[in-house]
């Protein structure tokens, strides 16, 4: 993301949706990559997701520094207790939130107060937080087209058909010559539609990206999660394994 941002020419605008953005993690992650990377960009990310609940969490930007096991650990009353900072922190989650960031990036992204990180409020300009399904056809009347349709980790969820469908929906919000990222879906499904939609591939860091989580490759092939091992040797290696294309005619 950092370097097509560095395409971009300065003081352009830069239009972002995510997708299931769930708990807010990646929409920060993705604003602090490109405010530090490119301050003078001017960035409008819209972030989607189907609970209203979380989204609330997300936007306030405030999560607990409570470790996993410590809030396992608790009585059942205290874990039960849904509008807490650490419940809505660590629920669902099977590794820490906090697990792959690293010192000098929690100090930039977060202000530490007492035990809770707060994003700075400089990262959460130019952020909105919308209601919505993926796969609801009316999405695109509602958030427009984007420069940058980010579409992670929750396709995978579906059966193949549906998220083939699902696909084909987001599909629709790119502008043209724009760049959907979608990773955590089944192989199969998204090479087929960035086939028969005529996606180009980006292939920079096109095997570093596939192998981005090593955790994922353990659950190959009996998980539905699992992830298929790269395979330079196959002869669509790129749109197989991409998970960055740009869709329509170059810029």
């Amino acid at each position: 993301m950092r370097r097509l941002a560095e395409k971009k020419a300065p003081g352009s605008k830069l239009d972002i949706a995510v997708l299931a953005c769930s708990k807010g993690a990646e929409v920060y992650s993705i604003a602090w990559t490109l405010r530090a990377a490119r301050p003078g960009l001017e960035l409008s990310i819209a972030a989607v997701d189907i609970s209203q609940e979380i989204l609330d969490f997300a936007e306030r930007g405030v999560y607990s520094l409570t470790s996993l096991e410590t809030f396992k650990s608790q009585n059942p009353q205290a874990v039960a207790e849904k509008g807490g900072v650490a419940w809505n922190t660590c629920r669902d989650q099977e590794t820490p939130i906090f697990e792959f960031i690293t010192g000098e990036e929690t100090q930039a992204i977060f202000e530490m107060q007492g035990g809770e990180a707060r994003i700075r409020p400089w990262l959460q300009q130019g952020i909105t937080w919308l209601r919505g399904d993926a796969g609801d056809p009316d999405l695109a009347r509602t958030l427009g087209t984007r420069d940058w349709v980010i579409a992670n980790r929750f396709l995978c969820h579906m059966e193949p058909a549906a998220a083939e469908r699902c696909l084909r929906n987001i599909a629709r919000l790119v502008k043209p010559a724009g760049y959907i990222f979608v990773s955590g879906i089944d192989l199969d499904v998204r090479a087929k539609v960035a086939h028969d939609l005529g996606w180009k591939p980006v292939t920079d860091l096109i095997r570093e990206i596939h192998e981005g989580d090593a955790s994922l490759l353990r659950g190959w092939p009996l998980e539905y999660w699992g992830l298929e091992p790269f395979d330079a040797g196959r002869p669509d290696w790129a749109m197989r394994y991409a998970a960055v294309f740009q869709v329509g005619g170059a810029a």
